[in-house]
């Protein structure tokens, strides 16, 4: 049986290595804790159907690599994206310190109209603690970014974050902001009622599996 979803997303994870981008994404979909992660060389993926707002989105999830000679390569999957997480670790000040190359890079390359919601990761660690939770709330609202902290290894926020970036995706949808039509939007149709729906007088859109925005 083949899944059935309204849109699909092409989602970005992105930051500095050894924030925990990758068990970030192994508990959302897995709904359990990486032990054994290593550094992700170049990107790698996964998918998950979420459920909001009575409609059902096929969330496609690039987990790109933090390394500096890995950002070349990694680059040039921000095209097309619809929403990214820009994770640091709050247990270290220096994966705090990157956050605006990386925010610089998704803005550019992505889309100006790219979701971007700033994860604070490992807050498990809070007796190891580098970043205040009000200091990053400061840059997340400087710089107009949802935020959330979040455990990977606890599970935390992490479904949560997940969602609220997807949240405020289809609000911009509804509201008009975001346009799925628009090459490089990084959206999709997967049920053509819907395309009907939101679009009178379109063409049906097809069930596309792969996200060529």
């Amino acid at each position: 049986m083949s899944e059935s979803y309204d849109y699909l997303f092409k989602f970005l994870v992105i930051g500095n290595a050894g924030v925990g981008k990758s068990c970030l994404l192994h508990q959302f979909i897995e709904h359990k804790f990486k032990q054994d992660s290593n550094h992700t060389i170049g990107v790698e993926f996964g998918s998950k159907v979420v459920s909001l707002a009575n409609k059902s989105v096929k969330l496609q999830v690039w987990d790109t690599a933090g390394q500096e000679r890995f950002r070349s390569v990694t680059r040039s999957y921000y095209r097309g994206a619809a929403g990214a997480l820009l994770v640091y670790d709050i247990s270290s000040r220096e994966t705090y310190n990157a956050l605006t190359n990386w925010l610089t890079d998704a803005r550019t390359l992505a889309s100006p109209n790219i979701v971007i919601v700033l994860v604070g990761n490992k807050k498990d660690l809070e007796s190891d603690r580098e970043v205040t939770f009000m200091e990053a709330s400061r840059f997340a609202q400087e710089n107009e970014l949802a935020f959330l902290e979040t455990s990977a290894l606890t599970g935390e926020n992490v479904e949560e974050v997940f969602q609220k970036c997807t949240r405020s995706i289809l609000t911009k949808i509804d509201a008009g902001e975001l346009d799925p039509d628009r090459v490089g939007s990084g959206i999709q149709y997967g049920n053509a009622t819907v395309r009907r729906v939101t679009q009178p007088g379109q063409k049906e859109g097809g069930n596309k599996e792969k996200c060529s925005c």
